[in-house]
């Protein structure tokens, strides 16, 4: 199934309890090696991280990251630090890095596409590796049993990018309460302590170290390029962010670097080391071109409402836009689409909820038999109202949106929940994902003429400068390596 961020809307996901530390007990220091019980805690959450994420990729660039990452690890002083890491990549199209308490980290393969030389991608995991040096799970869980807050897989993962607060964020701080699906990220003290410590990880094992600030600004910029595609805003001011953005956090890192030079980057050896990198969505989980999810093997397609964006997860596809937000996603179906839609209903409300639509509707959608309700809920001061639309694909198989939208205004989501439909063999077979490809620049070859090669129908010259750490008037040299994206064929 598509991919998703965990900081929104969680459909049909199981809370996933904490476990390990106990409240007020002492955390161990940096220098203490991973222990059995740490160890046995990321055992725990590692296969439950993957799925969320896509899984963990194998091949080449797999282990070209594991190498990077594992040699980063042995600078933190941890004494069974290279063989006690484990070095994940993703095959996820989000740009993140994450960490889970002993000895777990991962980056995504979006994120280390966006990079541009090896001590980006140390740095990276650097700052994930401070996290779990630095126990910043264990303390930010204490925090939650003190508070008594049931914390889910996304209370362990540590976010590098830590600007996507507007995804889905207040989906679940209303009615989603009962879900228990909270996310409790890491305070701005621990994301800026754990730059520090990558910082250091880089210095140690001869990096340049102005890496982790350089990966920052290219995030930053992707980011905002991001949102003014999507039309959003770039992300929450940072005053009502748990977190620092990149953006905040780029003049710092570069700061504490200092301006020496000094430092290996392996520039070229990455760029040679990440080409052929699947790029964007991977088919097996779905895409996203321009309004419209396409998944070639599940054979359905939709198109969401003009002025919202797309974020393709793991177990759902995330809809997000100013007049509200919407998933698409699946759970099991016994042939009853009515009982399903109402099955939807308690899952969003919660273990105990009696949230339930206020009359059930039968229709048909592009030949689909489909069923939906809506009922309305008070969120704060407010009230919202809560659609579920479902189709039946299969005797055994549904798919379902679930919307939230200020009151009386979800019919702003009629012309989606309409545009489901199943695809034919032919467009199936047409689906192709993108790659990163490297190219050497040619005498004669210039920003705009390589950029014209990018796969893209809109901001080619913008996507490429990013995607290469170029600044709007950095030019080319004649053998210099870039990146390109490119259909994969």
């Amino acid at each position: 199934m598509p991919r998703i961020s965990l900081r929104t809307l969680a459909i049909g996901v199981a809370p996933i309890a904490m476990a390990g530390c106990v409240a007020g007990a002492p955390v161990p220091s940096a220098s203490t090696p991973i222990t059995q019980t740490e160890a046995q805690q990321g055992a725990q959450y590692h296969p439950k991280f993957l799925a969320e994420f896509g899984g963990a990729m194998t091949g080449s660039h797999a282990l070209y990251v594991e190498q990077v990452g594992k040699n980063i690890a042995v600078q933190s002083g941890l004494g069974n630090a290279r063989e006690s890491f484990t070095v994940s990549l993703l095959n996820s199209p989000v740009h993140n890095a994450f960490a889970v308490p002993g000895g777990y980290i991962y980056t995504t393969r979006q994120l280390v596409t966006l990079m541009n030389n090896e001590a980006e991608l140390a740095g990276v995991l650097g700052h994930e590796v401070g996290h779990v040096a630095a126990r910043h799970s264990q303390r930010r869980q204490q925090n939650a049993q003190r508070n008594s807050i049931l914390g889910v897989l996304g209370a362990i993962g540590s976010s590098i990018l830590l600007g996507d607060s507007s995804i889905g964020n207040t989906l679940s701080k209303g009615f989603l309460q009962g879900s228990q699906l909270l996310t409790l990220s890491f305070s701005r003290s621990q994301e800026l302590e754990a730059d520090d410590l990558g910082i250091q990880y880089l210095a140690k094992a001869g990096y340049d170290r102005r890496a982790m600030g350089t990966v920052l600004a290219s995030l930053a910029a992707q980011n905002s390029l991001d949102a003014r595609l999507q039309g959003r805003n770039a992300s929450v001011p940072e005053w009502a962010s748990t977190h620092p953005d990149p953006a905040s956090r780029v003049q710092s890192a570069l700061a504490k670097a200092g301006t020496a030079g000094g430092g290996v980057t392996n520039r070229d050896t990455f760029l040679t080391r990440i080409d052929g990198l699947l790029y964007g969505d991977d088919p097996a989980q779905g895409l996203i071109e321009g309004s419209t999810f396409i998944h070639p093997e599940l054979r359905l397609a939709f198109t969401a409402p003009q002025g919202f964006y797309m974020v393709n997860g793991a177990r759902a596809v995330s809809i997000q836009g100013q007049g509200g937000q919407a998933q698409m996603t699946l759970a099991p179906y016994s042939g009853n689409l009515e009982t399903y839609v109402r099955q939807q209903f308690t899952a969003l409300g919660g273990k105990d909820s009696t949230l339930a639509p206020a009359q059930m509707q039968r229709t048909t959608v592009n030949g689909l038999p489909a069923a939906y309700g809506t009922a309305r809920v008070a969120n704060g001061n407010s009230q919202v109202d809560v659609t579920v639309f479902a189709y039946e694909f299969a005797r055994d198989r549904a798919y379902h949106f679930a919307v939230i939208a200020p009151a009386g205004q979800s019919g702003t989501f009629n012309a989606m929940f309409q545009s489901m439909r199943r695809i034919t063999q032919s467009e199936a077979t047409s689906v192709v994902p993108k790659k990163l490809q490297v190219v050497t620049a040619a005498r004669g070859d210039t920003v705009a003429s390589l950029a014209r090669r990018m796969d893209y129908t809109s901001a080619q010259e913008e996507r490429f400068r990013v995607l290469n750490g170029l600044s709007s008037g950095a030019s080319l040299t004649p053998g210099q390596k870039v990146k390109l994206v490119v259909r994969a064929r």
